[in-house]
């Protein structure tokens, strides 16, 4: 009996909060102002501050989850769609250009910093229908999880992807992946009332992420690079990949001593480019660092 009125007093703490969250906020204009305000100045110390760099707060300059997060909040305090879409617009109208006005002062680019803000405005623009059609959520029926389900599909792979991260480069990354695996369990909470909307929206954008991971290449690289000892090579220079090279490999300026690397695949290859008596021999290493970039290069070998 005892642990039936806490799991009761737990859910009814949960379900006042998200209440409060979702709907019970006042947002008005004020509010939404100083939200855009505090958003982008915290967002700024993320990208600012060195040691934030390759962190899951850095994302904040760069990915989507936290504004998705941002955004819910503020269509779910709205009264109309209207309303919905206008405070979303101001919103972001305003906190984006002020993240790079902060880190003007701060950044080699200085001004230049601005030439970025060109995708953030175009996501900016686009808010505008998408918090009309986004306010409907909060009719907790089919509707809002087909709104939902493009949301859950994009923090699902995020989650899915930083989870892999943080797996190989324990904990990067794992601050991300519980968030956005927290905005899914919650949105599916709030704003879906019937148990199979519930698995649909969870099971089924996991469904399509693995079905995606399964059927592409963990890695597509497509680049030049430039050979370690920078020979210049004659037009009847060739390449010669040895058995077990995990890339393929070809001259892409000869004078300039540039290859080009195509793989799907970490690993290392062995070549060695001839050119008329002349021999260069160099080992190739594809691999993810610590931070889970992916990372080429070229030893020279000893004939």
């Amino acid at each position: 009996m005892k642990e039936n009125d806490s799991h009761m007093k737990q859910t009814s703490i949960l379900k006042r909060w998200t209440d409060k969250l979702y709907g019970g906020l006042n947002m008005r204009w004020p509010a939404v102002i100083l939200f855009a305000a505090a958003a982008a100045i915290v967002t700024a110390i993320f990208l600012i501050v060195p040691v934030f760099t390759n962190t899951s707060f850095y994302r904040m300059g760069v990915t989507f989850e936290a504004w998705i997060f941002f955004a819910v909040i503020i269509m779910a305090n709205c009264k109309k769609p209207l309303e919905s879409a206008l405070k979303t617009f101001v919103f972001f109208l305003i906190s984006q250009p002020l993240i790079y006005l902060l880190q003007v002062p701060f950044s080699e680019l200085g001004w230049q910093l601005f030439g970025y803000y060109r995708y953030w405005f175009i996501w900016t623009l686009l808010t505008l229908p998408m918090a009309y059609i986004g306010w409907y959520i909060r009719k907790k029926n089919w509707l809002s999880l087909l709104i939902l389900l493009p949301i859950l599909y994009l923090l699902t792979n995020d989650y899915v992807e930083a989870f892999g991260t943080a797996v190989r480069h324990f904990p990067r990354l794992l601050v991300t992946a519980l968030f956005c695996l927290g905005q899914v369990l919650l949105y599916l909470y709030v704003f879906t009332e019937k148990l199979w909307q519930k698995l649909l929206g969870f099971f089924l954008p996991l469904a399509v992420v693995l079905a995606v991971l399964l059927l592409t290449p963990r890695l597509e690289l497509n680049g030049t690079n430039f050979l370690p000892d920078e020979p210049v090579l004659s037009e009847n220079a060739v390449v010669e990949v040895e058995e077990g090279g995990k890339a393929a490999i070809s001259i892409e300026n000869g004078q300039s001593g540039i290859i080009r690397i195509q793989t799907e695949e970490y690993g290392s290859t062995d070549f060695t480019i001839r050119d008329g008596e002349t021999e260069y021999r160099y080992t190739l290493v594809v691999y993810e660092d610590d931070d889970g970039h992916s990372q080429v290069k070229i030893v020279q070998r000893q004939p």
